[in-house]
């Protein structure tokens, strides 16, 4: 197989393209033949160094999220697989014509869907739907703040939590990045170089904030909540410390919560694509959520798609595809 791999010092030059030889599937395993794969912010931290895989992942190969069709079976595994087009959360090696898939992380990818759409869904439809629906309880009625609204992250918890009957707001970093926003459903979004969300939103019901920053929007994010709100980090891109008024939390009776979803257990994995293919699924093939696809780019462009995503030029996922895939 073909795969984009790191061999340097974790500058965007590290990548090669190299030639390997094709994972056989364990048990409970699926091969899947890829024809497209994501690109998140977690895959620029493992080529710096500072997201490393798990032991039973491969080390060397960054992506977390892929579509194509199932090409081999592991024991253990329903023979109905076979041959079925795929999108799959993977715990890396995704950068690659081949990857090896937990047959319970694959979901079937709605008819009429393309590759490099369903190739944008896993690792931001999970990471939303746990996040701000499991571990948030976001509610039809209840107030979200999304910060960075704009990134594959934010357009699905923009666009999950409108369709789910929540009021959303968002912060981007230029206006035609908050136009997109509010074009998603978002009532309002803020320009953050330009505006201070706290005063800007200070007499919105904010129930919910999903935040990737950290550092100094911490304490700004508990001022806004709701009593009984919700505060939920899934990176902090600017610093992992703050000072805390912890008064203030007492008082309101706030909610601080986090989480990474890599290091999970097959089992959490599997019983949450449980609960997408039951809640989120429907609202795809209806049309109430779609992708939002910034740019696709050859496999071994990954250079070019890391430099996208780290230059913030986007608007919705970047997305490799494998040239000459083949149905």
């Amino acid at each position: 197989m073909q795969a984009m791999a790191l061999v340097g010092d974790g500058s965007r030059k590290s990548f090669r393209l190299e030639t390997r030889g094709i994972p056989e599937p364990g048990p409970g395993q699926v091969r899947i033949r890829v024809a497209a794969a994501g690109v998140n912010r977690p895959d620029i931290y493992q080529r710096k160094g500072n997201y490393p895989p798990p032991a039973w992942a491969p080390q060397d190969i960054p992506g977390l999220e892929v579509a194509g069709i199932i090409e081999a079976l592991g024991a253990d595994v329903d023979p109905q697989l076979s041959d079925k087009k795929v999108c799959a959360l993977v715990v890396g090696g995704g950068y690659a014509t081949h990857v090896l898939a937990e047959a319970g992380h694959c979901l079937e990818i709605p008819q009429g869907w393309s590759y490099i759409e369903a190739a944008s869904l896993p690792e931001t439809v999970f990471t939303v739907w746990h996040n701000v629906f499991q571990r948030g309880r976001l509610k039809a009625g209840e107030g979200l703040l999304v910060h960075g609204g704009s990134s594959g992250i934010g357009i699905t918890a923009i666009q999950l939590a409108t369709a789910l009957g929540a009021k959303v707001y968002a912060t981007a970093g230029n206006p035609v990045k908050c136009a997109a926003c509010e074009d998603l459903g978002a009532i309002r979004c803020l320009d953050y170089k330009k505006q201070d969300f706290v005063s800007e939103l200070g007499k919105e019901e904010i129930d919910v904030i999903l935040d990737m920053v950290g550092g100094d929007y911490i304490s700004k994010n508990l001022s806004l909540l709701n009593e009984e709100g919700r505060l939920i980090f899934i990176n902090t891109m600017q610093g992992s410390k703050a000072e805390i008024d912890f008064g203030l939390v007492m008082r309101r009776r706030l909610h601080i919560s986090g989480s990474t979803l890599r290091n999970r257990s097959n089992i959490f994995k599997t019983q949450l694509t449980q609960e997408i293919i039951a809640n989120v699924w429907p609202l795809l093939i209806s049309g109430k959520f779609k992708p939002i696809i910034f740019q696709d780019l050859p496999l071994s462009a990954a250079q070019e798609a890391h430099q996208i995503l780290e230059e913030s030029q986007h608007i919705g996922k970047v997305i490799l595809t494998i040239p000459g895939f083949s149905h």
